[in-house]
């Protein structure tokens, strides 16, 4: 395996919190304007890194394709400053952005408009703050450099398959959910993410629903102590990419642990350092979650759909 497929598979399948992050400021963020053409949806497209659980497709943006990911626990859209800079430098809009990931440190920037192409659709006026990503956009890591936030996901309906590798999105009036979907209970957390009620060993927390997360359920330190999880049993130490860089996180094991229908048992979950901030969560519920399943996020109507386990819904 070579160097980037270790780090995919290491940093991002084993227990990554993935690109989970805030990005606050204090005006108004437009959304993007949708246009799927003749058609209602994007088309199916296919994971740009198939190994991954997290979802990347190419895009299209200045004449060329760059991978993006698509990540519900975004709040907004995020260009890596060196694609921004590749693209000649768009014109920027001078507001000051502070973002913050998983690790607690802050990035200052500021934020561009795009014009972004996605399978059948286009977006355009998407607003998105320039930032440095580090081993999100980097070969070595995700190689992401651009990361889709509820900006977008909020104007439509985000159908993942995660079995066959693929992901499209769907205009909110035109979408028909498939046969044999069920809801899964989810509530807003904030203005527009979505959470879902989990237990760890009985424990009921709340979670973000986090596209970009990769591991089942990563949990703050205060979670985890509530849980009875820092209780003494063993530890070891693991690695997250995050928001310009890389964080330790400690993995202990848990007992059980339910999300939704499912009961998993003698679960290793990550634990990040708690951050001081109004409003992050508790828990991020990441994409090991929905291995296997099919999964409708529609953040306009708060819901979530899923397919039964290992059981690929028909189109």
């Amino acid at each position: 395996m070579n160097r980037r497929g270790f780090l995919v598979r290491a940093g991002l399948l084993a227990g990554g919190l993935g690109a989970a992050w805030w990005v606050r400021d204090n005006v108004l963020w437009a959304a993007p304007d949708v246009d799927f053409g003749a058609s209602s949806d994007s088309g199916w497209v296919p994971y740009a890194e198939p190994r991954a659980s997290v979802p990347t497709v190419d895009v299209r943006i200045g004449g060329r394709t760059v991978r993006a990911l698509i990540d519900s626990g975004a709040q907004y859209s995020v260009i890596d400053r060196g694609l921004y800079d590749s693209l000649g430098r768009p014109a920027t809009f001078d507001l000051p952005l502070v973002a913050y990931g998983v690790s607690g440190q802050p990035q200052l920037g500021k934020g561009t408009t795009l014009a972004v192409g996605f399978g059948q659709m286009e977006l355009t006026g998407l607003r998105a703050a320039i930032l440095a990503l580090g081993p999100l956009a980097a070969e070595q890591g995700l190689g992401t450099p651009l990361i889709l936030g509820r900006d977008v996901l909020s104007g439509v309906v985000l159908d993942v398959d995660t079995q066959g590798r693929r992901v499209r999105m769907v205009a909110p009036d035109a979408f028909v959910r498939p046969a044999g979907m069920v809801e899964m209970p989810v509530r807003r957390a904030g203005s527009d993410s979505l959470s879902s009620e989990v237990t760890v060993e009985g424990s009921t927390i709340q979670a973000v629903v986090d596209t970009g997360a990769s591991a089942l359920l990563a949990l703050s330190e205060e979670a985890a102590t509530s849980a009875g999880l820092l209780d003494g049993r063993p530890q070891r130490r693991g690695s997250s990419i995050v928001l310009g860089g890389a964080m330790a996180s400690t993995l202990v094991q848990a007992r059980t642990v339910t999300i939704g229908d499912v009961l998993y048992r003698d679960v290793q979950l990550p634990i990040y350092g708690d951050v001081v901030l109004p409003g992050f969560p508790a828990a991020l519920l990441g994409m090991e979650a929905f291995e296997g399943r099919r999964v409708v996020m529609d953040l306009g109507r708060a819901t979530v759909h899923l397919s039964g386990l290992d059981v690929a819904v028909a189109d």
